[in-house]
């Protein structure tokens, strides 16, 4: 019997995501896009993640931190900059990387969820969560050992969004939200084998930069922009 959440909040982070993925397209279009998003009304705290669809050996999964580790027990913290592309760069070196024997499923997603701005109404932690691989796919993953690394190429504003900003410059000074598209490598390994595979990343993250604080990561967009 198809069981169905008692809880409105799964609707509205469908709305949300539909919202985002429209409207990310808007932002590369024109910043009042972007300004349409992030103001819109019906807000819901997100959930659980969701079980992302790549198999054990293959996950695009979140969470090593922009640096190599240090410790153990390391875990992905936020640099202090207040460069958008700096960020960018970082935050989806974290994205693309993961340690199943370093940290547990449920830590890795309080980490990764450090990274989000501290404005509710601007931030979208389903994005995010939605990176993170289940417990029950962290688990079969945590039993091979397998983990991964990730390598940055290169780092961007989209075209559209630079031309948006260059026409109407004062319309980013509501959020400071600014797109920006992210390319590298993603190195998988695991028990076994050592040298795993790699394959190609790309993604287009939203960061806020606000002139007076460091960057923060709004959320990821569920296209890459060119």
């Amino acid at each position: 019997m198809a069981q169905h959440s008692p809880h409105p909040g799964g609707a509205s982070r469908v709305r949300r995501r539909a919202l985002l993925g429209t409207v990310v397209l808007a932002v590369l279009v024109a910043l009042a896009g972007l300004a349409a998003y992030l103001t819109r009304d019906g807000r819901s705290p997100s959930g659980a993640a969701a079980a992302p669809s790549s198999s054990p050996t293959a996950s695009s999964s979140p969470a090593a931190p922009s640096r190599p580790h240090t410790g153990s027990r390391a875990l992905p913290v936020p640099p202090e900059t207040r460069d958008p592309i700096k960020y960018g760069k970082a935050a989806a070196a974290v994205l693309w990387s993961y340690d199943t024997r370093a940290y547990s499923q449920p830590e890795l997603r309080k980490a990764l969820r450090g990274w989000l701005t501290k404005e509710s109404k601007y931030a979208d932690p389903a994005s995010v969560d939605k990176v993170v691989p289940s417990p029950v796919l962290w688990r079969e993953m945590a039993a091979n050992g397998q983990f991964a690394t990730a390598k940055v190429n290169e780092a961007h504003f989209p075209q559209a969004f630079t031309q948006a900003l260059q026409a109407d410059p004062g319309a980013i000074t509501q959020a400071y939200i600014y797109a920006v598209t992210v390319s590298g490598k993603q190195s998988i390994a695991w028990k076994g084998s050592p040298a795993g595979g790699a394959e190609s990343r790309s993604a287009t993250l939203a960061v806020q930069c606000r002139p007076d604080r460091p960057c923060a990561l709004v959320g990821v967009l569920p296209s890459v922009a060119p």
